[in-house]
C-alpha cells in the first residue's frame, strides 16, 4: 500500500465546549474554513489538544463526524483521527467508523495504564487494530511525555516492517532527533515522519522534516509558514528569530496553566472553543486579561492566524 507523506502544517484542533463542557459541534464549521484560510493542510482530531482521553466514545464519534462533513469534498485537507491507547476495543471500533465516514486516516498511542513491557508488545498492539482497516493509513503517535512509554520509534518501525501494510508512519512528539532521524531514513523514507514539537520546528527541518501536528498551528499558522520559508531560502538568521517567537509564546502556555492556554489564544483569533474538561483547569477571566498583555507583548498580532472574514 503506497501511502501519501503529508507535507506543511496539520493542526491539533481544541474540541470546542459549551459553557456547560457539552460537545459544541456547529462551531467546527467555522473552525475548518479559518484553518483553511491559513494555509493549514489537515487537522489531528481527538488528540492530546483535542481531549480525546476526556471524550466518550460516541463524542469521539460525533467530533470525527462533524470535520468529516466539512471536509468531505476537500482532498487537499486531511483529517487524521486520534483513536486512544487504553481500550484496544474501543480503538479498533473508533477505526472502523471513521473508515465508514471517510476520515483519512487513524493514529494510535501507546495504551498508558497497563503500559506495554517491550516495543514488541506495542507492535502487536498496533497491528491488532490496524488490521481492521488494511486499506486505511494507520500512524503510531509518540509522545511519551503523557504515556510513559518511551521506546525508539525506530525499533518500532523495525518490528513493524513488512507486517503492517497500511502502516503510514509516526506523529513524533518527542526530542530525540537521533531516533527521528534513523526514522527518516528508514529503508529509503519509506514512513511518513511528522513532527509534533512546535518549539524545536527548526531543528527538525534541519534534520529532514517536512510534515509537523502541532497545537500552536491552530493560532499561530503564518508565523510557521514564515520560519519554513526562511529556512529553505537559506535565511538563517531569520528562522532562528522566528523560532525564538515560538517559543516566546509557547512559554505563556506554561506561564498561564498548560494546555488550556490554548483556548485563550483561540478565544483572541476569533475561535471561541469554551474550556477544558476536568481535571484540566482553565483560565479564570482576570488571569485572562493579564494573558492578553503578555501575549500583546509578544507581538503576537504580527504573526498570528486571522479569520476570513
Amino acid at each position: 500500500m503506497k501511502i501519501k507523506h503529508l507535507e506543511g502544517l496539520i493542526a491539533a484542533p481544541f474540541t470546542p465546549m459549551q459553557s456547560d463542557g457539552a460537545l459544541n459541534l456547529p462551531q467546527i464549521k467555522n473552525y475548518y474554513h479559518f484553518l483553511k484560510y491559513n494555509n493549514v493542510k489537515g487537522a489531528f482530531i481527538c488528540g492530546s489538544t483535542g481531549e480525546g482521553v476526556s471524550l466518550s466514545l460516541n463524542e469521539k464519534k460525533a467530533v470525527a463526524e462533524a470535520w468529516q462533513h466539512c471536509c468531505k469534498n476537500d482532498d487537499d485537507f486531511k483529517v487524521i483521527m486520534l483513536l486512544g491507547g487504553t481500550s484496544i476495543t474501543d480503538c479498533k471500533e473508533l477505526a472502523l467508523y471513521a473508515k465508514s465516514i471517510g476520515i483519512y486516516a487513524v493514529a494510535f498511542t501507546a495504551p498508558n495504564y497497563f503500559k506495554p513491557p517491550t516495543v514488541e508488545a506495542l507492535a502487536e498492539c498496533c497491528i491488532e487494530i490496524a488490521s481492521v482497516i488494511p486499506d486505511m493509513p494507520f500512524y503510531y503517535y509518540h509522545i511519551p511525555v503523557l504515556t510513559g512509554v518511551g521506546f525508539a520509534m525506530f525499533d518500532l518501525l523495525n518490528c513493524l516492517h513488512g507486517k503492517l501494510p497500511n502502516f503510514a508512519g509516526v506523529k513524533y512528539t518527542h526530542e530525540d532527533f537521533m531516533d527521528f532521524l534513523s526514522c527518516i531514513h528508514f529503508n529509503n523514507n519509506q514512513y511518513d515522519m511528522l513532527w509534533g514539537r512546535d518549539e524545536n520546528m527548526l531543528s527538525a527541518l534541519a534534520v529532514g522534516a517536512k510534515g509537523a501536528v502541532g497545537s500552536t498551528f491552530n493560532y499561530a499558522a503564518p508565523l510557521y509558514y514564515n520560519l519554513i520559508d526562511a529556512y529553505n531560502k537559506g535565511d538563517f538568521a531569520t528562522a532562528r528569530k522566528l523560532q525564538q517567537q515560538s517559543i516566546d509564546m509557547i512559554r505563556l502556555l506554561g506561564k498561564y496553566g498548560g494546555i488550556a492556554t490554548g483556548k485563550a489564544y483561540m478565544k483572541l483569533v476569533g475561535i471561541d472553543c469554551g474550556g477544558f474538561r476536568l481535571p484540566v483547569k482553565n483560565m479564570s477571566n482576570e488571569k485572562f486579561i493579564e494573558f492578553a498583555k503578555d501575549v500583546e507583548a509578544v507581538s503576537f498580532h504580527t504573526f498570528k492566524s486571522v479569520s476570513p472574514s
